[in-house]
């Protein structure tokens, strides 16, 4: 069988560039911008890209690929790549669903448990001699009983919400439309009505232009004072200025946020704020879980090679 011509986009692990380069004929830029730098030969040649990270992939990308037909997403979310030009150019997207879902769960109740208990502050309180010098550390808040929101109930909000349950919470979620959730899990049809209703809430929609700014102005205007947010999804659903807004003038007890809406550079206003926890886009970030992703996006690869059906298409 003759070797795809395949482009490598972002930074892949040696292990999982090594596969690729083993099975595929490769070249590599750093961001979908870069493709111009390729010669026209590699560019007419390209069936397929592997696309890792979070860089725009639009028209303009694709048009310079004049044979391309699939892009593989290294990731469950897929903002970046502009699917309705994919699709009107015949072009297929997939993306490693599932195999993330634990990771960011945890990572999402670890930041929620931090976040209300101090967990940092009091590791500085110990190793800086507070603990020794002035004494007990300040009294923080309870994080078990209390009404938690689910701000998309799909398959990574439905996790943390069975997580949550441990902590004798009363569940809350927003969706398009009612799941088939446990009887006792409360469904709103508008997140503001959510908001109003839960003392923590976790912020799991998917990102793109139609989820932009959902966590209005509004919806963090409807949230109790002493409410926290926690945001696994995308910086830009949130409206980062009002959060910021009401982080600042006491309105919200606090907020822990893995994504922000101009990552990897964060506004120092919520660098400056105490009650933020902050986490540099790690949600899947561990050994086994990138593992699972890599090999889902190199299935999706070779099956598109092989003629064989998409596993996770998302087009």
């Amino acid at each position: 069988m003759p070797r795809s011509n395949i482009i490598l986009v972002g930074a892949y692990s040696p292990q999982q560039r090594e596969r690729l380069e083993t099975r595929f004929t490769t070249c590599s830029v750093d961001t979908p911008q870069q493709l111009m730098r390729l010669a026209s030969d590699e560019r007419k040649a390209c069936a397929a890209v592997a696309c890792h990270g979070h860089s725009p992939f639009g028209a303009a990308e694709m048009d310079a690929l004049p044979s391309l037909r699939l892009i593989a997403n290294f990731g469950v979310g897929y903002d970046d790549i502009d699917i309705d030009a994919a699709t009107s150019r015949g072009i297929t997207v997939t993306n490693t669903p599932n195999v993330l879902n634990d990771d960011v769960a945890d990572l999402a109740v670890g930041m929620y448990l931090a976040l209300k208990r101090r967990l940092i502050a009091g590791d500085r309180w110990v190793r800086s001699g507070d603990w020794a010098r002035i004494g007990s550390f300040p009294l923080n808040a309870h994080t078990s009983g209390l009404r938690v929101g689910i701000l998309g109930m799909g398959r990574i909000g439905k996790e943390i919400a069975d997580r949550m349950v441990a902590f004798k919470t009363t569940v809350h979620y927003q969706s398009r439309q009612a799941k088939q959730v446990p009887s006792d899990w409360v469904y709103h049809a508008d997140a503001i009505d959510l908001a109003r209703s839960v003392d923590v809430l976790f912020v799991t929609i998917v990102g793109g232009d139609e989820t932009r700014h959902f966590v209005s102005a509004e919806v963090l205007s409807a949230l109790p004072s002493d409410a926290v947010v926690i945001n696994v999804s995308r910086g830009t659903v949130i409206d980062e200025d009002a959060l910021i807004q009401r982080l600042q003038g006491g309105f919200l007890a606090g907020a822990a946020l893995d994504v922000f809406a101009t990552e990897p550079h964060v506004d120092p206003r919520l660098c400056d704020q105490e009650n933020v926890l902050l986490q540099p886009h790690q949600g899947s970030g561990t050994i086994n879980t990138r593992e699972s992703m890599g090999d889902l996006q190199y299935a999706n690869i070779l099956a598109f090679t092989e003629g064989n059906e998409l596993i996770t298409p998302v087009n």
